[in-house]
């Protein structure tokens, strides 16, 4: 099952448009979700009762156009819709334990003007239980290629079975991109970064033969890197931390400023898989 969490948002609107082509293409169902506060959901009677049904029919005119959206998309698809107690962020990390994707608008209705990440997604990804993939704006002329960051950490191995499977999927090039920078003055020689990067591809090749792959060893700060390789891509798969993340961080550095700047789809793979 694919879990897309909606604000009444255009990001909202967005994500369930990618969601819902998604589960199409695994033929997974979508679950829209929407979160209220814990009172409004559960209060019936009492002084705040008059207020708490406005709110539920809020949230459910929310669901009812986000359904709307989902199956104009794709007109076939199992669609369920549910009012999520609670505050947004516990209530999607919560339904993410029985989603094998979590979508959700990188942006929302709550964002301050200027700021391109919510506090929703920022406080989602890296810590759902599953994959988790955030999305603003789709492209317009996507180019038909999947983009994966990979830093030759363990974490890497994660963003490459999820990358290969879409690519798989949806009939794409795969792009794999390694950004590296050379701390000293002269340049160094990258027969190591490519060495590095075949072997990490080795087992992925083998697995799906078909797939189209591209390797890109670019010499630069990875967000940059990253950031020019996925414009007008149809997907970002990078790790939710990597090889420079201090313990106790739930986002890398590299996730952290593709949060903000990512100009596709941002898919944020978990370290612990």
């Amino acid at each position: 099952m694919i879990v897309v969490g909606v604000d009444g948002s255009h990001a909202g609107l967005e994500a369930v448009a990618w969601a819902a082509k998604e589960a199409a293409l695994r033929k997974a169902p979508l679950k829209i979700t929407h979160a209220i506060t814990e009172w409004a959901a559960g209060t019936d009677t009492g002084r705040y009762a008059e207020v708490a049904r406005w709110m539920r029919q809020g949230g459910q005119s929310v669901l009812a156009a986000a359904e709307d959206r989902a199956r104009a998309e794709q007109a076939q698809l199992t669609v369920e819709t549910a009012l999520l107690p609670g505050d947004p962020r516990a209530a999607l990390i919560a339904v993410s334990e029985e989603a094998e994707l979590l979508v959700i608008g990188s942006h929302g209705l709550g964002g301050v003007r200027g700021m391109l990440v919510g506090s929703v997604a920022h406080g989602v990804a890296g810590r759902a239980a599953c994959d988790v993939v955030l999305v603003s704006e789709l492209p317009s002329l996507p180019r038909g290629e999947i983009v994966a960051g990979i830093d030759g950490s363990p974490a890497s191995q994660g963003v490459l079975d999820f990358a290969f499977a879409e690519a798989e999927l949806r009939g794409t090039r795969l792009r794999v991109v390694y950004a590296w920078t050379w701390p000293g003055p002269e340049p160094t020689d990258e027969g190591a970064e490519r060495l590095m990067v075949q072997e990490a591809l080795a087992g992925q090749r083998e697995r799906h033969p078909g797939v189209n792959v591209v390797e890109e060893i670019v010499q630069g700060h990875p967000v940059e890197a990253l950031r020019e390789a996925a414009t007008g891509a149809d997907l970002l798969v990078v790790g939710s931390r990597g090889r420079g993340t201090f313990a106790g961080l739930v986002l890398g550095s590299v996730s952290q400023g593709l949060l903000h700047r990512s100009p596709c789809p941002l898919a944020v793979i978990p370290s612990r898989r």
